[in-house]
């Protein structure tokens, strides 16, 4: 067995279309930093115009193939950017690539050489609601699972995606191999001691605060959590305030569901002093969420469908409790890792390291299963023992993801012979 503690120094290229705020585009940027304590790395995104939120101290490229109108056109970018990475794959004598989604996928694959070829995925392929169309048909019936073959291995984040993509696209299991993302938890710590500013404090301390993190998008559902706030307000509980990290396409239809539902929302883009007085609270982007969520008394993940959710174990990090929809994928591994994958919470799942409740989804499914959050959380906003018990389980799991532990596995896996 190839000894994981002296790895052998290689040159990598990561692959990833744009750096700009997200999950996958962190995962992409934490692993570089990793990487580069053993090897040569350089990163790569598709064009150098687009914003670079995780700034990196490895060499950063772009392909700079501009993109093509029409059909003739984008196939003639789609090969000039296959032509590009080939180049750079040669001019840095590249031993692996390691691509990070999908668009980056097809360029890794479609240019492979005598490198090691490798496939991050971190989102799910059946239940991502931006595949759809004949095109979305066309990737997620042929495209991917013609293509995803010739990988030397695939890396989904979580155990269910390794599943998914085993049954969609008829992969070896050999092939796919399961690693998790990983969290600085001491590095999340100590930013979550940094003070917020006194109208902040005020109301962190005299309020139970119910916060999420993540781009306001339709995948992460935070609308529904509004509904859950409002069934909340309805049945009595007025002291709880819900808090928002993060902006996104959805922010503007949120504020208008506020208005909607009666409840009144205080926005960062405004100039409006923050006081008590408001139900939700629109943060916006944070460079630093952790010193907000450390200081909630639950955080929630309304997300209707993940990979491996970098907010739900970044609350774990900070040592708050999490309440997390039961969505594919990710949740249950990470809050009930003794139960099957196919088990799927009914009602409210109080489970190991955290509680897992019903899809929230929209409409009717919306109407159903909004009362049963609300009643949840407000039971667990008056049990501080409870609270201060899943705290703790919550920062003991986390444990299991730091980047020692990732690493180890990365680096086996960068150790294996390429055929």
């Amino acid at each position: 067995m190839t000894n994981t503690s002296t790895p052998v120094r290689k040159n990598i290229l990561l692959l990833i279309p744009q750096l700009t705020y997200g999950g996958a585009e962190r995962v992409f940027h934490d692993h570089g930093q990793q990487l580069a304590q053993h090897h040569h790395v350089v990163e790569c995104v598709f064009d150098s115009a687009t914003e670079v939120a995780f700034p990196t101290s490895n060499t950063l490229v772009a392909l700079d193939v501009p993109a093509g109108a029409g059909v003739v056109g984008k196939l003639r970018s789609f090969i000039g950017r296959i032509q590009r990475v080939k180049e750079l794959k040669r001019e840095h004598r590249i031993d692996v690539c390691i691509s990070h989604l999908e668009g980056a996928d097809y360029l890794n694959l479609l240019s492979k050489g005598p490198e090691q070829v490798l496939l991050c995925i971190h989102n799910s392929k059946r239940h991502d609601p931006n595949i759809r169309g004949a095109l979305g048909w066309l990737r997620r019936r042929v495209l991917m699972p013609l293509l995803y073959r010739s990988a030397d291995r695939i890396v989904p984040v979580s155990r269910d995606l390794r599943q998914e993509l085993i049954d969609m696209f008829g992969l070896a299991p050999r092939k796919v191999l399961t690693i998790n993302n990983f969290f600085d938890v001491e590095g999340i710590q100590r930013r979550s001691q940094e003070p917020l500013l006194p109208a902040e404090q005020r109301l962190f301390a005299e309020h139970p605060i119910l916060i999420t993190a993540g781009r306001l998008a339709r995948e992460k559902n935070q609308t529904a959590l509004l509904e859950v706030l409002s069934t909340m307000r309805a049945a009595g509980q007025h002291s709880a305030k819900l808090v928002l990290l993060g902006d996104g396409p959805l922010r503007a239809d949120l504020l208008r569901r506020c208005l909607e539902l009666g409840l009144r929302a205080w926005q960062v883009w405004e100039e409006a002093p923050m006081t008590a007085d408001y139900d939700v609270y629109f943060l916006g982007f944070q460079s630093n969420p952790f010193q907000y969520i450390a200081r909630a008394a639950v955080s929630l993940l309304s997300s209707s469908t993940e990979g491996f959710p970098m907010a739900l174990c970044e609350a774990m990090a900070c040592g708050v409790p999490v309440a997390s929809t039961d969505c594919p994928t990710g949740p249950r591994e990470i809050l009930a890792p003794q139960t099957p994958a196919t088990a799927y919470a009914q009602g409210p799942e109080w489970a190991e390291f955290g509680l897992l409740l019903p899809l929230l989804g929209a409409g009717p499914a919306l109407s159903q299963s909004a009362p049963v959050w609300a009643d949840t959380l407000s039971s667990l906003l008056a049990d501080q023992e409870k609270r201060t018990y899943y705290a703790a389980q919550a920062y003991r799991r986390v444990q299991d993801f730091a980047p020692g532990k990732i690493m180890q596995q990365w680096q086996a896996l960068l150790n294996e012979p390429t055929k």
